[in-house]
């Protein structure tokens, strides 16, 4: 598995699925076609990102105990319900995040609304202030308030973080507020290190805990300029997925003050969430954090290169409207338009595979609009291989298979 922080890693998992999403989010191709994109990501010798996801069990544990060997001792005894190596990476995610603890969590869903909900407890205030664009809002089905008992009050508007200003000007109090960084449904967007900070400041003279949705934290520091403790330092608490950056097995973390974890914990018993032994995910865990977390830096700084190559190729085609979101990505991720229905778009883009062995599109696409396709693009260590001449070429491939809209 040469970059297993590629396309499909960073996906949430309803649309590496393919499968239509009925909360909102634009859906995908249908199941031959996905089929087909799968077929042809194996057997591609060129590609922006190559993920894992879809390999053999066979394979997975192969690559599970070879990579495992080095960042962890694996004749120790395995975790019982969350000892051990569970509690080894616990103690790496609160060093590198700078925090008192951590504790382990199957998912992130569940690590960020037990997060919100504790919090809720200690300020007495059950609404939490959040982008309409926000994981919560988007893709938990409202379990903020279903399941949480928790009340969403949605601030700023457009694709992207909310300003201080609007956290200072909404009409309705709010007991903490969530910032997702960087926030995927805009195209993985991420405000200045001034801009966050003045947000914080804003949150904070509402007498307003601030918690960092964090999935994708670790890709952030090439954007701001600052380490991780600094980054992670600025909120109450941190939630970070260890599949979305650093393409493990899944699981994620909460990070915080010690007495909010200890409490987090018994919330995640109640929650279901007290696995028998979790070995697999947290050894995968730690082999992110060994092999990828140093190399996203690297990834980011070659995403700019890719999108700017992407823009000048979609330019010289002659494709109108051709879009890169964000022109500059912040992360090493970020969506690309185009002015043509998803399944046109989706067709091209497992075709060239097929003939070229060439995948420049690995992901799905979505509808952003009528007549307006959108797909995200992940550079992961397989992408730093391209050089701009490569992605002209692609491109210029991948939109001799277009119709002229």
């Amino acid at each position: 598995m040469d970059d297993s922080a590629g396309q499909g890693t960073g996906q949430d998992t309803a649309r590496d699925a393919g499968q239509d999403a009925a909360d909102g989010t634009p859906g995908s191709a249908p199941e031959p076609l996905q089929k087909r994109r799968a077929a042809v990501g194996r057997q591609a010798r060129h590609t922006l990102s190559r993920s894992a996801w879809g390999d053999t069990i066979r394979e997975r544990l192969a690559w599970l105990t070879e990579a495992g060997a080095e960042v962890h001792d694996l004749d120790e005894p395995a975790d019982f319900y969350g000892n051990r190596i569970v509690a080894a990476l616990e103690e790496q995610v609160a060093a590198l995040l700078g925090t008192e603890a951590a504790a382990f969590f199957p998912t992130g869903t569940m690590a960020q609304q037990v997060a919100l909900r504790c919090w809720a407890a200690r300020t007495g205030d059950p609404r939490v202030a959040l982008h309409a664009l926000s994981h919560p809002e988007v893709h938990e089905r409202h379990a903020l308030s279903r399941v949480g008992g928790l009340r969403p009050v949605r601030v700023g508007s457009g694709p992207r973080l909310p300003t201080a200003a609007e956290i200072r000007d909404l009409g309705e109090p709010f007991g903490a507020l969530m910032l997702e960084l960087p926030l995927r449904d805009a195209g993985f967007v991420l405000p200045t290190w001034e801009e966050l900070t003045e947000v914080v400041e804003a949150a904070r003279e509402r007498d307003a805990v601030v918690h960092f949705d964090g999935a994708r934290l670790w890709e952030c520091t090439e954007h701001f300029g600052r380490p991780l403790q600094e980054i992670a330092g600025l909120a109450d608490s941190v939630y970070v997925s260890f599949y979305k950056s650093l393409g493990g097995f899944g699981g994620a973390a909460l990070a915080g003050p010690r007495t909010l974890v200890e409490e987090a914990r018994i919330w995640r018993h109640r929650y279901g969430g007290m696995v028998f032994q979790q070995f697999p995910t947290a050894l995968s865990a730690l082999v992110g954090l060994d092999r990828e977390l140093p190399r996203l830096p690297e990834y980011v700084r070659h995403a700019r290169v890719v999108a700017t190559a992407l823009r000048e190729g979609f330019a010289a085609a002659g494709v109108p409207w051709a879009r890169v979101n964000p022109e500059r990505p912040h992360t090493h991720e970020f969506q690309v338009w185009l002015p043509y229905e998803p399944e046109v778009v989706a067709e091209a883009a497992v075709r060239q595979a097929a003939e070229t062995s060439v995948l420049l599109f690995a992901g799905p696409w979505g509808s952003a609009g009528p007549g307006i396709a959108c797909t995200e693009v992940t550079v992961g260590a397989a992408g730093l291989e391209w050089t701009p001449e490569d992605v002209h070429a692609a491109v210029q491939a991948f939109t001799d298979l277009l119709p002229r809209p």
